[in-house]
């Protein structure tokens, strides 16, 4: 009856962006925020659905656009 709800984070908008590191590999897919300045990966959570990835939009409030996928 009642959606799960999600609690609604932030994070350094002018020097990270969201960033979701994919193994080539073994397909495992990890979300989290890119320093723009040092290139430093710091890790927020793993994606093992679809669901996780959603998530992980909606906590932060980020666009489908914003989200760039490393290898």
């Amino acid at each position: 009856m009642f959606g799960k709800r999600v609690k609604k984070e932030t994070y350094d908008r002018e020097n990270q962006i969201p960033v979701i590191r994919a193994s080539i590999c073994t397909g495992e897919q990890t979300a989290g925020f890119k320093d723009i300045r040092t290139g430093r990966f710091t890790e927020i959570m793993a994606l093992r659905s679809p669901g996780d990835r959603q998530e992980f939009l909606e906590k932060y409030e980020i666009k489908e656009g914003e989200l760039k996928k490393e290898w």
